[in-house]
């Protein structure tokens, strides 16, 4: 089988000979993300980074990750929530749902219980274990949310809020 030098060199391709890459001192010190800086999505993404890594932390203490603590609060909120309004709420789909509910269930911070005028449905409520975890779970989600955003006054706390919503909202056009 003839090298990659030769099928080159014998298909009348200009380059005679394999390019040779020269190494270079020029390693990269700092990334110019300048394009990508003017992207409002690319703002709202690596703050999102910074408020999510700070979140794990913030729920590694309770066993809990974002999609776990979310569903938690969700339920508490809501006792009597059933499974399609749940994951319609979180934006998941349904099977998704579910290993987060077994994962809920098995450390028995939630109940499914069938609803008696639909079989084929799940109503969820917290356990007492689940509202006290829940509690203490938000408690130290909202000294994690004023941790990080603490150099905001209400005003600018106000508005990023407010432009989220108006995003979300705007979502559904198209």
């Amino acid at each position: 089988m003839p090298s990659s030098k030769n099928v080159l060199q014998s298909s009348g391709d200009v380059m005679k000979k394999p390019m040779e890459i020269q190494p270079t001192n020029n390693d990269v010190t700092r990334v110019n993300d300048a394009t990508l800086r003017q992207f409002l999505g690319y703002h709202m993404k690596r703050a999102f980074n910074v408020v999510q890594a700070d979140l794990l932390r913030t729920l590694k203490p309770f066993e809990l990750r974002m999609l776990t603590y979310t569903a938690l609060v969700l339920i508490t909120d809501n006792p009597g929530l059933r499974q399609s309004q749940l994951a319609a709420a979180m934006d998941i789909e349904r099977p998704n749902l579910v290993v987060i509910l077994d994962e809920l269930e098995r450390r028995e911070l939630i109940l499914r219980e069938r609803v008696p005028t639909d079989r084929r449905a799940y109503a969820l409520a917290p356990t007492l274990a689940g509202r006290q975890l829940c509690d203490k779970a938000v408690a130290a989600v909202t000294a994690h949310e004023n941790r990080l955003l603490e150099h905001l006054d209400q005003d600018a706390r106000a508005a990023v809020e407010a432009a989220m919503k108006l995003i979300e909202k705007g979502a559904g056009r198209g």
